[in-house]
């Protein structure tokens, strides 16, 4: 085995290891602290993810102050650690945040905001954002068809559903426990932003919640996945 194919199979090794450590979290150790670099590490997988078009059609909001997490609480069933009477992933969580996603009034082809996003973002040339407008237009309308604002909403997040995946990865590989939330009510969170954090939810609605930590237990079941062969098929 030489050198390059050694250090291949560890990562290899460690991708799958970091796959079967992850699970989604329902109480965390209160006492244990994500440090700030690491943290930043698994911000910075979220910023560096892709979305389609390059659009970045996601914001990420950090809920630390207890008092503020504890506004969504009533209506937040997923991170009250699943009704198990504990304080949960709201209570425990060394991190816990909110993704949004972009609404129709932001990401509708032609939008003001996606023409200062390619020449300010992007740094696109002229030409090459008509390109833009023209290809993700007929994406829009023609190929996917999601023009609601419901349909648009829904396909930034599925965008944020690729940050957040990549987030939980890079921190599984530093040991770091997470869960995904989306056991809330949609409407009294989108209230809640609006009234209590100053979100503009015309343009940004709630795509999921999330928490990191450290896990208070080991987790009492093992990890159950279909087989492969159920899972792939090759042709």
């Amino acid at each position: 085995m030489n050198a390059i194919t050694k250090i291949t199979t560890e990562i290899q090794a460690q991708i799958i290891d970091a796959f079967n450590f992850r699970h989604a979290t329902k109480v965390f150790d209160p006492e244990q602290k994500i440090s700030d670099t690491e943290f930043e590490t698994i911000l910075e997988a979220a910023r560096l993810s892709p979305t389609s078009f390059g659009h970045e059609p996601f914001r990420i909001l950090m809920i630390q102050a207890q008092d503020k997490r504890e506004l969504f609480r009533d209506f937040s069933w997923g991170a009250n650690g699943m009704m198990s009477g504990t304080t949960g992933q709201l209570g425990t969580a060394s991190h816990f945040g909110i993704i949004l996603a972009s609404t129709a009034e932001t990401m509708t082809a032609g939008s003001a905001y996606l023409q200062s996003h390619y020449r300010d973002v992007k740094q696109l040339p002229e030409e090459v954002i008509g390109l833009f407008n023209g290809a993700y237009g007929k994406f829009q309308t023609t190929d996917h068809k999601i023009t609601t604002d419901r349909e648009i909403t829904d396909w930034a997040g599925k965008q944020a559903y690729i940050v957040l995946a990549n987030m939980m990865t890079a921190g599984a590989l530093m040991g770091i426990d997470s869960c995904p939330i989306e056991g809330f009510d949609m409407a009294q969170t989108t209230a809640t932003l609006d009234q209590h954090f100053g979100i503009d939810t015309a343009s940004w609605k709630p795509a999921v919640m999330f928490a990191f930590g450290y896990r208070a237990k080991d987790p009492e079941f093992p990890k159950t996945r279909r087989s492969m062969s159920d899972t792939v098929s090759w042709f």
